[in-house]
C-alpha cells in the first residue's frame, strides 16, 4: 500500500495516478496528523483490511493536482549511514583527498528531526560560497518500539519505505550539524509498506539535477543492508515508532546549487522532485575542505 499525506493533512491511498482520501475511514485527524500516524502505524494490521474494503467508495484526486507532504509529519529521530557504500568511499577520497571511514567503523550520526521535509518543498540553501551536495537514499520508518534487535529481526519493525535525500554541506564541522538545516532531509512521495518490498537491499536508485543524471546506484552494494543499519542504531539505544532511518549514499554525489531542480527515484517506491533555492536568510561563508 502506498500511503501519503495531501494537501490539508489528508490521508491518502496512492493508486495509479490517483490518491484516495481514506481519512474517514483510518480515523485519521488532520488537526493532529503525527498523533493520526503514529495510531495508524499502530493498527495498520487491523485497519488494513478496512482501508482495503472501502477504498472503491473514498472518493479521489489526481496526484498531479494535490500536495503531497511528508508522509511522515514528525519524527523523533533521524540515524543516518555515513559511508555505506564502497565507491562512495572512493569518490570522496578523490574529492577531498582524504578517504572517509565507513559504516563499519563509525556506525551512525543523528541528524536533526527539523531537517525533514516533504517532496512538494523546497531545499532550502543556508549558506552562500559552501559546497552543498545531493546524496540519494532509501530511507524507512520504523513500525514498532525495539531495542537490541538483530538485523534478522529487522523486517518486522520496519513500517514502510521512502525516497530520501540527504543534502550536505561540505565542510570541517560535524557531519550533523552540516546535514541538519531546515529542509535538508526531503522525503517520500509516500510510503510504500514493508509487505510491498520483497528485497529492500536490491532496489535500483537515480538522481537527476535538472536533466543531467548524476546518480544511478542500487541496494545491492550497500555495505550495510537495510537490516544491519537498523541493528545498528538501536544496540542498547530503543527505536520508536515514527523513527527514520537513512541507509546512505551510492557514488555520484555533487553540487546543487540556486535554481536547480533534484529528481530522485527508487524502484518500487516511487520518485519526487523539488526545487532548490535560497534560504530567506542566507549566511556568506567560503570553504572547500571536508567531506
Amino acid at each position: 500500500m502506498k500511503i501519503a499525506i495531501f494537501n490539508e493533512n489528508l490521508l491518502g491511498v496512492v493508486i495509479g495516478d490517483r490518491v484516495a482520501n481514506i481519512s474517514d475511514v483510518a480515523g485519521w485527524n488532520p488537526v493532529q496528523p503525527n498523533e493520526s500516524f503514529l495510531q495508524l502505524v499502530e493498527n495498520f494490521e487491523e485497519l488494513k483490511g478496512k482501508i482495503e474494503t472501502a477504498i472503491e467508495s473514498c472518493p479521489t484526486f489526481q496526484l498531479s493536482e494535490v500536495k503531497l507532504k511528508s508522509p511522515v509529519p514528525e519524527t523523533r529521530k533521524i540515524w543516518a549511514a555515513p559511508v555505506n557504500y564502497r565507491n562512495h568511499q572512493i569518490e570522496m577520497n578523490k574529492l577531498f583527498n582524504n578517504a572517509p571511514r565507513t559504516i563499519e567503523e563509525i556506525k551512525l550520526f543523528l541528524k536533526s528531526p527539523e531537517s525533514l521535509s516533504g517532496p512538494s518543498d523546497p531545499i532550502l540553501l543556508p549558506i552562500k560560497g559552501r559546497r552543498t551536495d545531493h546524496e540519494t537514499e532509501l530511507g524507512y520508518v520504523v513500525g514498532k518500539k525495539g531495542k537490541n534487535i538483530s538485523a534478522s529481526e529487522a523486517k518486522d519493525y520496519i513500517f514502510g519505505y521512502f525516497a530520501l535525500l540527504d543534502i550536505s554541506i561540505r565542510g570541517n564541522e560535524e557531519r550533523t550539524w552540516r546535514k541538519s538545516f531546515d529542509s535538508f532531509t526531503p522525503i517520500g512521495p509516500w510510503i510504500v509498506t514493508a509487505d510491498e518490498i520483497d528485497n529492500p537491499n536490491d532496489l535500483a536508485m537515480k538522481l537527476w539535477v535538472n536533466d543531467e543524471l548524476r546518480q544511478d546506484g542500487s541496494t545491492k552494494h550497500l555495505i550495510y543492508d537495510c537490516y544491519q543499519c537498523f541493528e545498528a542504531a538501536n544496540q542498547n539505544m530503543t527505536l520508536n515508532p515514527g523513527d527514520i532511518i537513512a541507509t546512505g549514499t551510492p557514488e555520484g554525489v555533487g553540487p546543487i546549487e540556486d535554481g536547480d531542480t533534484v529528481r530522485i527515484e527508487i524502484e518500487k517506491v516511487g520518485a519526487f522532485t523539488v526545487n532548490v533555492q535560497y534560504a530567506e536568510k542566507v549566511v556568506t561563508e567560503y570553504s572547500t575542505t571536508g567531506k
